[in-house]
């Protein structure tokens, strides 16, 4: 049977999915300031920094409509799939069904699934390469579905950002919380919560004592970590990223870690210097 898998651009792509007709990327769009930015390969993220660097407003997001989802699933495919990131932090996962339901009402025996990631970023890449593991090994699209949702229910991500302005900007954290953070080089560990959004779990001085913490983490929730695929994507700080990947690969041994720069929503959410890893 052939697929084809559709993945909101907060999900980065694989290099070898990028000229492979069954991967898409629907593009969310990004406003700073009035300035519009449509998430795909034009995307340049050190100017998109350099703007959201100089605005005081935080940088909004709007979903894909409805009608970018019913394009990205066109084709002949046998099985389609969504994967957007978390129903709690876009309305992206709603556009996806929208999208299904109109093409289920001209084409009632398609095969359609839309995975609601409760991630965001890296994470959707995962699921993107289980729906892709659980299809070249053959599995009927229900197995499929049932076993990608499973997979789901067990992931987490973890992330520690460089700078707090986002939060401040967006409101998640007061002015004086910001001022005081900064001034004492507080780091927050966050992790996503089992619905989906995001929680802080954790903090540390500096972003190196951070990092460490988010470890220790990671190596405290995942079970038989030789077994898993781990994966981290990181806004503008290769060196950082794969220092971290280092010291994970020491202290964990996963089956593999992929390592991916973020784009342009990714780098919305994880602010310059950010790490999202995701297990």
């Amino acid at each position: 049977m052939s697929f084809k898998i559709a993945i909101d651009s907060c999900g980065e792509l694989l290099e070898e999915w990028k000229n492979d007709a069954r991967y898409v990327s629907v593009p969310l769009t990004l406003m700073v300031d009035g300035y519009t930015i449509v998430d795909d390969e034009t995307f340049d993220q050190a100017d998109f920094l350099r703007r959201v660097a100089e605005s005081p407003e935080c940088p909004r997001s709007a979903c894909p409509s409805p009608e970018s989802y019913m394009k990205a699933f066109e084709g002949n495919a046998d099985h389609l799939y969504g994967v957007t990131l978390s129903a709690e932090l876009s309305g992206s996962y709603n556009s996806a069904m929208t999208a299904r339901n109109m093409l289920l009402e001209t084409e009632p025996k398609r095969k359609i699934h839309i995975f609601n990631s409760r991630s965001a970023s890296i994470g959707e890449t995962l699921i993107g390469m289980k729906i892709t593991e659980c299809e070249e090994a053959g599995m009927s699209f229900e197995k499929v579905v049932s076993t990608v949702e499973k997979y789901i229910d067990s992931q987490i991500t973890y992330f520690v950002l460089e700078s707090l302005e986002s939060l401040r900007k967006n409101g998640r954290l007061s002015r004086v919380k910001a001022f005081v953070a900064t001034a004492l080089k507080i780091k927050p560990v966050m992790q996503s919560t089992p619905e989906g959004n995001i929680c802080q779990i954790d903090q540390a001085r500096g972003i190196n004592k951070a990092l460490e913490r988010m470890i220790d983490h990671i190596a405290e929730n995942t079970k038989d970590p030789r077994n898993k695929i781990l994966a981290i994507s990181h806004c503008n700080c290769k060196e950082r990223a794969s220092a971290l990947l280092g010291k994970i690969k020491e202290r964990l041994s996963p089956a593999k870690i992929i390592l991916l720069d973020t784009a342009g929503v990714s780098s919305l959410y994880a602010s310059d210097g950010g790490i999202i890893v995701v297990v």
